[in-house]
């Protein structure tokens, strides 16, 4: 049974106020009596139960972190950078892990109101989280939304250039002779992949290339997603040179299939994707990425909140961070370079 501030009180041969009073680290109590209280603390090993003592000041000192997938490294890190700032700052962090289930959100938006959080961040699981914050508004917590947003709600934003990045990505396949370029997506209710759907079809219009929709799929954004999107498309009559995957677990799931059926990458098959993983540099082939700050987004996204719950804050703010290519082995840079230098 845990120990009750009456049991301190008890021990120390004090009031439970002037317990009280020790743990809110008043200067109405004596040192002798500061120490008694602290000793019989010590002896019964109390712990303050600190949602009690918030609730009556308004102030938990939590916020919640709401990630679609911790399993990913993009949001590993992402929710790294913001537990650091948070902590750093005299809060705690709560993290909620939705599996990209929209009931899972909800449930977890729930709990979060009822723990009394002072703020939280969320990617959220897609265009339907609009209702569940909604919900939330009339409980005024402030909410900050990252890597991904959700039209028609107001609130600050970190997210990455997906459309450019996207768009950065096919035009260096095509630069490379690629022509035959698969795309495998997320589902278009993600604002991510809606975006780099567009830059993937920017690019190719760029190069006067035709949009084939049999070369277009969306598919769940982990590994097994990956395996199954891609032993479609490789069974197709015409088989693509390239394959742009949304994510860098996506990817994997990629060189899993191609890997099943002989294919070598990049001799075969191009492959490139977003965001680079730490085993990206160890698997072979090496992955081509469109890097992201993923722990950037963490921080920047955390110190908005702060700034939100400080009052600091006022105008919405959207904030857009860059990505960078890594060129790797798989997209066939090498193997292009090679073909042009052996040509007379």
């Amino acid at each position: 049974m845990a120990v009750t501030i009456r049991e301190v009180a008890d021990r120390a041969g004090v009031s439970t106020m002037t317990v009280s009073r020790v743990l809110n680290d008043s200067n109405r109590v004596q040192p002798e009596t500061r120490q008694k209280v602290e000793r019989a603390i010590a002896e019964l090993g109390y712990v303050p139960n600190g949602l009690a003592r918030g609730l009556s000041s308004q102030k938990t000192g939590v916020v919640a972190l709401i990630v679609p997938d911790v399993a990913n490294p993009f949001f590993t890190k992402l929710v790294r950078g913001a537990e650091n700032v948070a902590w750093h700052n005299g809060f705690r962090a709560i993290l909620c892990n939705t599996e990209n289930d929209l009931n899972r959100e909800k449930a977890y938006l729930q709990d979060m109101t009822a723990q009394r959080v002072e703020g939280l961040i969320i990617a959220p699981t897609s265009d339907q989280t609009r209702q569940h914050l909604k919900a939330l508004e009339q409980h005024n917590i402030p909410v900050v939304m990252v890597d991904r947003s959700v039209e028609g709600l107001e609130y600050d934003l970190v997210e990455g250039d997906n459309q450019t990045g996207a768009r950065r990505l096919v035009e260096h396949l095509i630069s490379l002779g690629h022509r035959n370029i698969a795309f495998i997506n997320g589902p278009l209710n993600i604002s991510t992949s809606r975006d780099r759907l567009k830059g993937y079809r920017q690019a190719l219009e760029a190069a006067q290339l035709s949009y084939k929709s049999e070369l277009v799929i969306q598919t769940k954004v982990d590994q097994n997603g990956g395996y199954q999107a891609a032993k479609k498309i490789l069974k197709l009559k015409e088989r693509p040179d390239a394959i742009f995957a949304v994510n860098n677990l996506v990817a994997v799931g990629v060189v899993q299939a191609a890997e099943e059926i002989g294919l070598a990458i990049p001799k075969n098959l191009a492959l490139v994707c977003f965001d680079d993983i730490e085993y990206a540099s160890i698997i072979c082939p090496f992955l081509t990425v469109m890097a992201q700050p993923a722990e950037s987004f963490g921080t920047i996204a955390l110190q908005l909140l702060l700034d939100r719950i400080s009052g600091r804050a006022i105008e919405q703010r959207h904030v857009t961070l860059a990505a960078e290519l890594i060129i790797r082995e798989s997209c066939g840079a090498k193997l292009a370079k090679n073909r042009r230098k052996e040509q007379p």
